[in-house]
């Protein structure tokens, strides 16, 4: 895990997954990650994407993170998704990162959360896979209407309409960290691919919509990521 060096506690995936995801059923929520937002100091982009690139070798599964780097929407460069497994433990007597490393970071942002198993994350997010060299991803993060916890997820996990369109789609729910309820990550294999999912978007009344989701959420930002790991 990067940047997470303050307290010690232990975390339990103890909630399970709710409503239908889009297009298939998702997969029960048992597993947690840890979503880290960063934005690279000046001058210092390419240096920050290098050590992201760099495998936590703490951690009892290194090689299962992914990062994504920013094309348009919020003003992060880089999120970074390390899968924990069913439960994690945070020493306080884990060294800080050096700073050598630090200072490539102008600020970041960290959250626990719930999402399904390794596998079923890599299959929709395409690691491993057939995906194309042009794949990019549009990833979410919503804050719900004060009650409207469950319509929110509700709507951001409505099926899609029948689509000739390939998707992966993902749900991080939330335990600790950011000032977001719920984290959500498509997948397309193209701009192409985007392009023409958009312009046959689910009309604003039917559920997932556009009004359908306004009325639930009190507070979200998009943005368009291409993946800079795994290159496979």
């Amino acid at each position: 895990m990067r940047y997470i060096r303050a307290w010690t506690v232990v975390f339990g995936a103890l909630v399970a997954a709710g409503p239908a995801a889009a297009q298939t059923k998702p997969a029960a929520a048992t597993d947690l990650y840890h979503v880290h937002f960063t934005k690279a100091a000046p001058g210092q982009a390419a240096a920050l994407a290098k050590s992201l690139l760099e495998p936590d070798k703490s951690s009892k599964m290194p090689e299962h993170f992914l990062v994504l780097r920013h094309q348009e929407g919020d003003d992060w460069d880089y999120m970074v998704i390390q899968h924990l497994g069913p439960k994690t433990e945070i020493s306080a007597a884990t060294p800080a990162p050096p700073a050598s490393v630090r200072d490539l970071s102008a600020w970041h942002d960290d959250t626990f959360v719930i999402g399904p198993s390794w596998s079923e994350f890599s299959r929709a997010m395409g690691i491993g896979g057939a995906t194309q060299a042009g794949a990019l991803y549009v990833v979410g993060v919503h804050r719900p209407v004060p009650g409207h916890r469950e319509q929110l997820e509700k709507a951001l996990t409505a099926p899609a309409p029948s689509s000739a369109i390939q998707t992966g789609e993902i749900l991080l729910q939330h335990m600790e960290g950011g000032a977001w309820s719920f984290a959500t990550i498509t997948r397309y294999n193209s701009w192409q691919d985007f392009a023409t999912d958009h312009s046959s978007a689910l009309s604003a009344a039917a559920p997932g919509g556009w009004s359908d989701i306004r009325e639930h959420s009190a507070f979200h930002r998009d943005t368009i990521a291409d993946r800079i790991y795994p290159s496979k």
